[in-house]
């Protein structure tokens, strides 16, 4: 078993702005524990710790793949799967030596559960005003730098799921008026069979 065998997989996932080059959302990873006497490049560290080092690889990378053909580079020593969508850059960076297609299908995941959720429309401006849901599509799918779920109907089904309600048929109870004297009634009836009962 190798010794740097860890279950934190994601450095980071960035989605980019190809118009204006900015940030529409970035989370970077780092793990919770690092191992004992090991450097910041254990795996799950993060790897851009401040906003001036992130913003900077940042501009890098947009500047590496905006042009490329490929879904999957090396740049700074990290592997990075990205996909376009509109005007948008989705990005999945993991450790140098990562596993390519379990990143790429990170990548596959955010995209089509993103394509569910926002009804096909992965545009910058449809982003922004969805953010709450693209932020816990990404929860669903990363915690931590550690991928939970790559099925994007599942995450989709979960980040758009109604909260459940206690009271099963709220739908069915008639509060007017009316209603209230109904149940009223219907109390009393029953309560009335109940004690000839007894």
């Amino acid at each position: 078993m190798p010794a740097n065998m860890s279950l934190f997989s994601v450095n980071a996932i960035l989605i980019l702005s190809t118009d204006d080059r900015s940030r529409i959302l970035t989370k970077y990873y780092s793990a919770p524990h690092a191992p004992p006497g090991s450097t910041t490049n254990h795996p799950g560290a993060n790897p851009y710790p401040s906003v001036k080092e992130q913003k900077a690889f940042e501009k890098g990378l947009l500047e590496k793949t905006n042009k490329q053909t490929s879904d999957v580079i090396l740049y700074d020593g990290r592997v990075v799967v990205f996909k376009m969508e509109g005007d948008v850059m989705l990005y999945v960076v993991g450790g140098g030596d990562e596993n390519e297609i379990m990143l790429f299908g990170v990548i596959l995941a955010l995209r089509d559960a993103l394509a569910i959720l926002l009804k096909n429309s992965t545009d910058k401006r449809t982003l922004v005003e969805n953010y709450d849901l693209v932020s816990l599509a990404i929860d669903e799918i990363i915690d931590d730098g550690i991928i939970l779920e790559t099925d994007p109907v599942i995450i989709a089904s979960r980040v758009s799921k109604p909260p459940t309600q206690d009271i099963t048929s709220v739908k069915n109870i008639d509060l007017s008026e009316q209603g209230l004297l109904n149940a009223w009634e219907f109390g009393k009836l029953k309560l009335a069979e109940r004690m000839r009962q007894l």
